[in-house]
Protein backbone atom coordinates (compact mmCIF):
# COMPACT_ATOMS: atom_id res chain seq x y z
CA UNK A 1 0.00 0.00 0.00
CA UNK A 2 1.04 3.60 -0.45
CA UNK A 3 1.25 6.13 2.36
CA UNK A 4 -2.28 6.83 3.57
CA UNK A 5 -3.17 10.42 2.83
CA UNK A 6 -6.33 12.22 1.84
CA UNK A 7 -6.66 11.79 -1.92
CA UNK A 8 -9.54 14.24 -2.24
CA UNK A 9 -7.78 17.60 -1.87
CA UNK A 10 -6.46 19.29 -4.97
CA UNK A 11 -3.51 21.65 -5.26
CA UNK A 12 -4.36 25.30 -4.78
CA UNK A 13 -3.73 27.81 -7.53
CA UNK A 14 -0.86 29.24 -5.49
CA UNK A 15 0.72 25.80 -5.05
CA UNK A 16 0.38 25.02 -8.75
CA UNK A 17 2.15 28.26 -9.66
CA UNK A 18 4.92 27.86 -7.06
CA UNK A 19 5.70 24.23 -7.87
CA UNK A 20 5.16 24.45 -11.62
CA UNK A 21 8.63 23.18 -12.58
CA UNK A 22 8.58 20.09 -10.39
CA UNK A 23 4.99 19.31 -11.36
CA UNK A 24 6.31 19.05 -14.90
CA UNK A 25 8.86 16.49 -13.66
CA UNK A 26 6.79 14.21 -11.40
CA UNK A 27 3.20 15.26 -12.10
CA UNK A 28 0.40 17.01 -10.25
CA UNK A 29 -0.71 13.89 -8.37
CA UNK A 30 2.75 13.38 -6.85
CA UNK A 31 2.94 17.06 -5.90
CA UNK A 32 -0.52 16.90 -4.31
CA UNK A 33 0.45 13.88 -2.21
CA UNK A 34 3.65 15.65 -1.16
CA UNK A 35 1.73 18.77 -0.13
CA UNK A 36 -0.49 16.66 2.17
CA UNK A 37 2.35 14.70 3.78
CA UNK A 38 3.54 15.23 7.36
CA UNK A 39 7.20 14.56 8.15
CA UNK A 40 8.90 14.26 11.55
CA UNK A 41 12.68 14.62 11.89
CA UNK A 42 14.75 14.05 15.02
CA UNK A 43 18.33 15.27 15.38
CA UNK A 44 19.08 18.53 13.56
CA UNK A 45 22.58 17.75 12.34
CA UNK A 46 24.16 18.53 8.98
CA UNK A 47 22.64 15.71 6.94
CA UNK A 48 19.17 16.30 8.38
CA UNK A 49 19.53 20.04 7.69
CA UNK A 50 20.20 19.25 4.02
CA UNK A 51 17.24 16.87 3.93
CA UNK A 52 14.90 19.40 5.54
CA UNK A 53 15.91 22.09 3.03
CA UNK A 54 15.20 19.71 0.16
CA UNK A 55 11.72 18.60 1.26
CA UNK A 56 10.69 22.12 2.30
CA UNK A 57 11.66 23.50 -1.11
CA UNK A 58 9.85 20.57 -2.73
CA UNK A 59 6.65 21.54 -0.90
CA UNK A 60 6.00 18.94 1.80
CA UNK A 61 2.83 19.65 3.77
CA UNK A 62 4.38 19.98 7.21
CA UNK A 63 7.72 19.37 8.89
CA UNK A 64 8.14 18.87 12.65
CA UNK A 65 11.60 19.16 14.21
CA UNK A 66 12.80 17.46 17.40
CA UNK A 67 16.15 18.49 18.93
CA UNK A 68 16.22 19.98 22.43
CA UNK A 69 20.01 20.49 22.50
CA UNK A 70 21.21 24.01 23.17
CA UNK A 71 23.07 25.66 20.30
CA UNK A 72 26.84 25.29 20.75
CA UNK A 73 29.93 25.64 18.56
CA UNK A 74 29.59 21.94 17.68
CA UNK A 75 26.00 22.55 16.51
CA UNK A 76 27.36 24.85 13.80
CA UNK A 77 29.37 22.05 12.21
CA UNK A 78 27.85 21.26 8.80
CA UNK A 79 24.47 22.76 9.78
CA UNK A 80 23.95 25.74 7.49
CA UNK A 81 20.54 26.44 9.07
CA UNK A 82 22.35 27.94 12.08
CA UNK A 83 24.16 31.10 11.00
CA UNK A 84 27.44 31.47 12.96
CA UNK A 85 27.09 35.25 13.15
CA UNK A 86 23.65 35.18 14.77
CA UNK A 87 23.49 36.19 18.42
CA UNK A 88 20.06 35.22 19.69
CA UNK A 89 20.84 31.63 20.68
CA UNK A 90 20.63 31.92 24.45
CA UNK A 91 17.81 29.80 25.79
CA UNK A 92 16.90 28.47 22.35
CA UNK A 93 17.18 24.88 21.14
CA UNK A 94 18.77 23.72 17.91
CA UNK A 95 15.32 22.78 16.59
CA UNK A 96 13.90 26.24 17.31
CA UNK A 97 16.74 28.04 15.50
CA UNK A 98 16.53 25.66 12.52
CA UNK A 99 12.75 26.06 12.42
CA UNK A 100 13.05 29.82 11.87
CA UNK A 101 15.53 29.32 9.03
CA UNK A 102 13.41 26.69 7.27
CA UNK A 103 10.32 28.88 7.33
CA UNK A 104 12.19 31.40 5.17
CA UNK A 105 12.86 28.76 2.51
CA UNK A 106 9.18 28.19 1.77
CA UNK A 107 6.43 30.06 3.69
CA UNK A 108 3.82 27.62 2.34
CA UNK A 109 5.26 24.73 4.36
CA UNK A 110 4.23 24.46 8.02
CA UNK A 111 7.42 24.04 10.07
CA UNK A 112 7.12 23.50 13.82
CA UNK A 113 9.01 22.17 16.85
CA UNK A 114 8.11 19.31 19.21
CA UNK A 115 9.90 19.19 22.56
CA UNK A 116 11.05 16.00 24.25
CA UNK A 117 13.06 12.86 23.56
CA UNK A 118 11.81 11.40 20.30
CA UNK A 119 12.09 7.81 21.57
CA UNK A 120 9.81 8.63 24.52
CA UNK A 121 6.85 9.71 22.37
CA UNK A 122 3.96 7.26 22.24
CA UNK A 123 2.44 5.64 19.18
CA UNK A 124 -0.39 8.21 19.03
CA UNK A 125 2.23 10.90 18.45
CA UNK A 126 3.91 8.97 15.64
CA UNK A 127 0.52 8.33 14.03
CA UNK A 128 0.30 12.05 13.15
CA UNK A 129 3.04 11.60 10.57
CA UNK A 130 3.58 9.86 7.24
CA UNK A 131 7.38 9.80 7.41
CA UNK A 132 9.80 9.70 10.37
CA UNK A 133 13.51 10.43 9.92
CA UNK A 134 16.01 10.08 12.78
CA UNK A 135 19.74 10.57 13.28
CA UNK A 136 22.19 10.41 16.15
CA UNK A 137 20.21 7.81 18.10
CA UNK A 138 21.41 4.69 19.85
CA UNK A 139 20.72 1.24 18.47
CA UNK A 140 18.08 0.70 21.16
CA UNK A 141 16.28 3.94 20.28
CA UNK A 142 16.24 3.19 16.55
CA UNK A 143 14.80 -0.26 17.17
CA UNK A 144 12.15 1.18 19.51
CA UNK A 145 10.94 3.92 17.16
CA UNK A 146 10.91 1.61 14.15
CA UNK A 147 8.82 -0.96 16.03
CA UNK A 148 6.38 1.73 17.23
CA UNK A 149 5.91 2.79 13.59
CA UNK A 150 5.20 -0.80 12.59
CA UNK A 151 2.52 -1.22 15.27
CA UNK A 152 0.40 1.62 13.90
CA UNK A 153 -2.78 0.94 11.95
CA UNK A 154 -1.51 3.32 9.21
CA UNK A 155 1.81 2.83 7.47
CA UNK A 156 4.54 5.23 8.53
CA UNK A 157 7.81 5.22 6.58
CA UNK A 158 10.91 5.06 8.79
CA UNK A 159 14.38 6.32 7.88
CA UNK A 160 17.58 6.38 9.90
CA UNK A 161 20.65 8.27 8.70
CA UNK A 162 24.16 8.46 10.18
CA UNK A 163 27.11 10.49 8.99
CA UNK A 164 30.63 10.66 10.38
CA UNK A 165 33.58 12.29 8.65
CA UNK A 166 33.70 10.97 5.05
CA UNK A 167 31.21 8.09 5.51
CA UNK A 168 27.47 7.81 5.84
CA UNK A 169 24.54 5.42 5.85
CA UNK A 170 20.79 5.58 5.22
CA UNK A 171 18.39 2.86 6.35
CA UNK A 172 14.88 2.61 4.90
CA UNK A 173 11.79 0.74 6.13
CA UNK A 174 8.68 1.28 3.99
CA UNK A 175 7.08 -1.95 5.27
CA UNK A 176 4.84 -3.18 2.41
CA UNK A 177 5.21 -0.53 -0.28
CA UNK A 178 3.38 -0.15 -3.59
CA UNK A 179 4.79 2.08 -6.30
CA UNK A 180 4.66 2.69 -10.03
CA UNK A 181 7.53 2.80 -12.49
CA UNK A 182 7.86 3.23 -16.21
CA UNK A 183 8.85 0.25 -18.33
CA UNK A 184 9.29 1.10 -21.99
CA UNK A 185 6.09 2.95 -22.93
CA UNK A 186 3.91 1.75 -20.08
CA UNK A 187 3.54 2.37 -16.36
CA UNK A 188 3.49 -0.74 -14.19
CA UNK A 189 2.49 -1.31 -10.56
CA UNK A 190 5.09 -2.89 -8.28
CA UNK A 191 5.22 -4.03 -4.68
CA UNK A 192 8.19 -4.38 -2.36
CA UNK A 193 8.46 -5.78 1.17
CA UNK A 194 10.88 -4.33 3.73
CA UNK A 195 12.30 -5.85 6.91
CA UNK A 196 12.36 -3.85 10.14
CA UNK A 197 15.64 -2.40 11.41
CA UNK A 198 15.98 -5.24 13.91
CA UNK A 199 15.29 -7.87 11.24
CA UNK A 200 17.78 -6.31 8.83
CA UNK A 201 20.75 -6.02 11.18
CA UNK A 202 20.04 -9.54 12.49
CA UNK A 203 20.73 -11.09 9.07
CA UNK A 204 23.80 -13.31 9.38
CA UNK A 205 26.91 -11.76 7.85
CA UNK A 206 27.88 -15.19 6.53
CA UNK A 207 24.79 -15.27 4.29
CA UNK A 208 25.49 -11.90 2.66
CA UNK A 209 27.17 -11.72 -0.77
CA UNK A 210 30.95 -11.34 -0.73
CA UNK A 211 30.62 -8.06 -2.60
CA UNK A 212 28.64 -6.49 0.30
CA UNK A 213 30.09 -3.06 1.15
CA UNK A 214 32.70 -3.18 3.92
CA UNK A 215 31.18 0.02 5.31
CA UNK A 216 27.98 -1.87 6.20
CA UNK A 217 29.87 -4.20 8.54
CA UNK A 218 31.94 -1.34 9.98
CA UNK A 219 28.79 0.63 10.83
CA UNK A 220 27.38 -2.40 12.66
CA UNK A 221 30.58 -2.71 14.73
CA UNK A 222 30.47 0.97 15.72
CA UNK A 223 26.76 0.74 16.46
CA UNK A 224 27.23 -2.36 18.64
CA UNK A 225 30.15 -0.76 20.50
CA UNK A 226 27.97 2.24 21.29
CA UNK A 227 25.24 -0.02 22.61
CA UNK A 228 27.57 -2.10 24.82
CA UNK A 229 29.37 0.97 26.15
CA UNK A 230 26.13 2.98 26.44
CA UNK A 231 27.34 5.70 24.12
CA UNK A 232 25.41 7.06 21.19
CA UNK A 233 26.79 8.07 17.77
CA UNK A 234 29.46 10.73 18.10
CA UNK A 235 30.42 9.62 21.60
CA UNK A 236 33.20 7.35 20.40
CA UNK A 237 36.74 8.67 19.90
CA UNK A 238 40.12 7.48 18.63
CA UNK A 239 41.08 6.39 22.15
CA UNK A 240 38.39 3.70 21.87
CA UNK A 241 39.95 2.13 18.77
CA UNK A 242 41.65 -0.81 20.57
CA UNK A 243 38.33 -1.83 22.16
CA UNK A 244 36.48 -1.32 18.87
CA UNK A 245 38.95 -3.60 17.08
CA UNK A 246 38.56 -6.18 19.82
CA UNK A 247 34.78 -6.09 19.39
CA UNK A 248 35.23 -6.39 15.59
CA UNK A 249 37.19 -9.59 16.12
CA UNK A 250 34.53 -10.98 18.45
CA UNK A 251 31.67 -10.16 16.07
CA UNK A 252 33.47 -11.66 13.08
CA UNK A 253 34.12 -14.83 15.05
CA UNK A 254 30.47 -15.03 16.10
CA UNK A 255 29.35 -14.44 12.51
CA UNK A 256 31.85 -16.98 11.11
CA UNK A 257 33.46 -14.46 8.75
CA UNK A 258 37.04 -13.32 8.27
CA UNK A 259 38.12 -10.18 10.13
CA UNK A 260 39.16 -8.70 6.78
CA UNK A 261 35.51 -7.80 6.06
CA UNK A 262 36.07 -4.80 8.37
CA UNK A 263 39.52 -3.28 7.96
CA UNK A 264 41.39 -1.57 10.79
CA UNK A 265 41.80 1.57 8.69
CA UNK A 266 38.07 1.92 8.03
CA UNK A 267 37.19 1.56 11.70
CA UNK A 268 39.92 4.05 12.58
CA UNK A 269 38.40 6.61 10.22
CA UNK A 270 34.94 6.09 11.73
CA UNK A 271 36.03 6.49 15.34
CA UNK A 272 38.42 9.38 14.63
CA UNK A 273 36.06 11.43 12.51
CA UNK A 274 32.85 11.71 14.49
CA UNK A 275 31.98 15.15 13.07
CA UNK A 276 30.01 15.40 9.85
CA UNK A 277 31.75 16.41 6.61
CA UNK A 278 29.55 19.01 4.80
CA UNK A 279 29.97 17.59 1.25
CA UNK A 280 28.93 14.14 2.51
CA UNK A 281 25.96 15.72 4.30
CA UNK A 282 24.87 17.30 1.02
CA UNK A 283 25.04 13.96 -0.80
CA UNK A 284 23.24 11.97 1.90
CA UNK A 285 20.65 14.73 2.42
CA UNK A 286 19.99 14.82 -1.33
CA UNK A 287 19.56 11.05 -1.59
CA UNK A 288 17.36 10.98 1.52
CA UNK A 289 15.16 13.79 0.21
CA UNK A 290 14.76 12.01 -3.13
CA UNK A 291 13.84 8.73 -1.42
CA UNK A 292 11.26 10.33 0.87
CA UNK A 293 9.63 12.08 -2.08
CA UNK A 294 9.47 8.75 -3.95
CA UNK A 295 7.92 7.05 -0.92
CA UNK A 296 5.28 9.76 -0.49
CA UNK A 297 4.39 10.02 -4.18
CA UNK A 298 4.51 6.27 -4.90
CA UNK A 299 6.44 7.06 -8.08
CA UNK A 300 9.77 5.42 -8.82
CA UNK A 301 11.54 2.42 -7.33
CA UNK A 302 12.73 3.16 -3.77
CA UNK A 303 16.03 1.93 -2.42
CA UNK A 304 16.00 -1.22 -0.32
CA UNK A 305 17.18 -0.95 2.33
CA UNK A 306 20.66 0.48 3.06
CA UNK A 307 22.48 3.21 1.16
CA UNK A 308 26.18 3.51 2.04
CA UNK A 309 28.51 6.28 0.92
CA UNK A 310 32.27 6.68 1.35
CA UNK A 311 33.84 9.87 0.03
CA UNK A 312 37.29 8.29 -0.18
CA UNK A 313 36.25 6.37 -3.28
CA UNK A 314 33.17 8.44 -4.15
CA UNK A 315 30.93 5.37 -4.32
CA UNK A 316 27.32 5.22 -3.21
CA UNK A 317 26.16 1.63 -2.80
CA UNK A 318 22.68 0.21 -2.23
CA UNK A 319 22.61 -3.00 -0.19
CA UNK A 320 19.51 -5.15 0.22
CA UNK A 321 20.09 -6.58 3.70
CA UNK A 322 17.14 -8.95 4.08
CA UNK A 323 16.46 -12.54 5.05
CA UNK A 324 15.73 -13.69 1.51
CA UNK A 325 15.08 -17.27 2.60
CA UNK A 326 12.30 -16.04 4.89
CA UNK A 327 10.92 -13.79 2.13
CA UNK A 328 10.68 -16.71 -0.27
Amino acid sequence: MRLEMDDGDELTEQETALYDRQIRVWGADAQRRLSKAHVLVAGMKGTIAEFCKNVVLAGVGSLTLVDDREVTEESLNANFLIAPDEGGFVGRSVAEVCCDSLKDFNPMVRVSVAKGEVSSFDENFYAKFDVIVVTGLSLKEKRLINEKCRKLSKRVAFYSVECGDSCGEIFTDLQNHTYTKKKLDETIDCQIQYPSYEEAISVSWRTLPKRTAKLYFAMRVIEKFGELDERGPGGISLSDLPEVLKLRNQLCQMQSVNESVVSDSLLERLVAGSLEFPPVCAILGGILGQEVIKAISGKGEPLKNFFLFDATDGKGIIEDISNHEADS
